[in-house]
């Protein structure tokens, strides 16, 4: 994500005598898994107890893949959907949770069979029929309608469904997602997903991956998206409108990664034109952050511009980054980019882990400019050591709020010190290790990480494991304790 205009318990209860015949009881039901009069099973957890957003996700099962069938008509603004969801338990279940905003569920079926249901906020709790067998894959199929809703973050901007003019665009982070499907949504739960979406003939609907179909019937097109890679729930994204899609802006890279570009037609023509310019530079900003960060890891590339909606900011949304005109610069565009590696491919375990996605995004931005005659990265950490970066003092004080590493809640994902600060992190392991080792401890992260999980931890450890020698390793122990971890401004650079 870029933001940046200037700157960018548990409750235990009383122990009590248990009779010996009640513990034989207990005891064939912890071999049998048969609890409560013989239900077998247990619920899944409601939220899996994210710091900054403990409600989120859901626990007890692994979603595969997500196969969507949305209609929307831009002019009521209303929405239908069935979400198909095959995934796999694991642990005996006796019930378990999608997270759900706003919209109405009118049935859920599990394994095909009817299955009882109940809402409580953002939760959709349901009951299968059966119990559902630890290891056991099922699929899950949810009906529901309604309005989908613009969610509004801890930070003030804006998420969920955005709604414009005959237009939508659906952007998930970090909780916008529930929004217009249900899911486990949280990022340590990625999955495949096929998403079809229907609309008045004459609109076009764009998401994630290929699209595989498109057809007309009766005055309404839909349009098949394909995802095959794994993908977290939050960077899932429709665009509903009309755009240009024009042949000569789709290409492939040098490594035959297809590139799709949708700009939204009414933008005014000095605006077009220089949007057209930037997006042509795709194929090659690609070849070069395969050059740096290693092969790319998803099957197709590209970015969406729309200016109907009110976004803010950009966003990495899988395979193609979404951009208001105002953030369809180079740079931008090289940020979101990087972060098909670094956050799409490489995902945090946790939203306290977000420094590890934006500060890696940033430090491209850095690099790109470094390769191609503008300021040395070198250049640019001392400019943000010094204050000099940013016009306003206090976008340049803003730096050091909080250690990259400590962010202090859900508000704080997205403020300086994760991008910023973030990056400087990254320029002092490059500092300290020197270029040969920090490309290849950049590459060799995102291969042994691909399409999986890592949190601060993991990247330390894997930092440190790849120097060359004892010396490195306690100067890299210095960097975590004065920039990653370590409270206010570092005494030296």
């Amino acid at each position: 994500m870029n933001y940046r205009a200037t700157a960018p318990l548990t409750r235990g209860s009383r122990a009590r005598r248990i009779a010996p015949a009640a513990l034989a009881t207990l005891a064939l039901a912890a071999l049998t898994g048969c609890t409560d009069g013989g239900v077998d099973g247990t619920p899944g957890a409601a939220g899996v107890r994210d710091p900054f957003f403990p409600k989120l996700g859901n626990g007890g099962y692994d979603v595969a893949h997500y196969g969507l069938t949305v209609g929307y008509d831009p002019e009521s603004r209303h929405l239908t959907g069935t979400a198909e969801i095959a995934a796999r338990a694991d642990k005996n279940l006796s019930a378990f949770n999608l997270d759900l905003k706003g919209l109405e569920v009118k049935d859920v079926t599990v394994e095909g069979k009817k299955a009882r249901f109940k809402r409580s906020g953002d939760e959709l709790t349901v009951r299968p029929r059966d119990v559902l067998d630890r290891g056991e894959t099922f699929r899950a199929t949810v009906r529901y309608s309604g309005t989908p809703q613009t969610v509004t973050d801890a930070d003030g901007s804006k998420e969920g469904w955005l709604k414009g003019d005959r237009s939508a665009l659906a952007v998930g982070e970090p909780a916008g997602s529930m929004a217009w499907f249900p899911s486990n949504n949280h990022p340590t739960d990625k999955a495949a997903y096929d998403i079809k979406i229907t609309v008045p003939e004459g609109l076009q609907a764009i998401s994630n991956g290929e699209l595989t179909q498109e057809t007309t019937t009766n005055g309404r097109t839909t349009f098949a998206w394909h995802n095959a890679e794994p993908m977290a729930s939050y960077l899932a994204t429709v665009a509903i409108g009309e755009y240009d899609t024009k042949k000569s802006m789709t290409s492939k890279t040098n490594s035959g990664v297809p590139v799709f570009t949708a700009i939204d037609p009414t933008l005014p023509k000095g605006e077009y034109e220089k949007t057209e310019k930037v997006l042509a530079k795709i194929p090659e900003i690609m070849d070069w952050a395969e050059l740096n960060f290693g092969e790319y890891p998803f099957s197709s590339t590209g970015a969406i511009v729309d200016d109907r909606v009110d976004l803010g900011y950009a966003l990495e949304t899988q395979t193609k980054p979404v951009f208001p005109v105002e953030a369809a610069d180079t740079s931008t565009l090289v940020h979101e980019l990087a972060h098909q590696w670094f956050g799409n491919s490489v995902t945090p375990k946790s939203w306290q882990d977000m420094w590890l996605n934006e500060g890696f995004a940033t430090y491209a931005e850095w690099l790109w400019a470094e390769d191609n005659g503008g300021d040395s990265a070198q250049d640019t950490f001392d400019a943000l050591y010094e204050g000099e970066y940013y016009e306003s003092k206090a976008d340049n004080e803003a730096i050091w709020d909080f250690p990259p590493a400590k962010q202090p809640n859900a508000a704080s994902i997205s403020n300086a010190p994760v991008y910023d600060r973030g990056g400087m992190v990254i320029h002092k392991i490059r500092e300290t290790v020197g270029d040969e080792t920090f490309y290849d401890i950049m590459q060799g992260w995102v291969k042994t990480y691909r399409h999986s999980n890592a949190n601060t931890k993991d990247f330390t450890v894997y930092v440190e494991k790849h120097v060359g020698n004892d010396e490195s390793r306690e100067e890299l122990k210095q960097v975590w304790a004065d920039w990653l971890y370590g409270e206010g401004k570092p005494d030296s650079p």
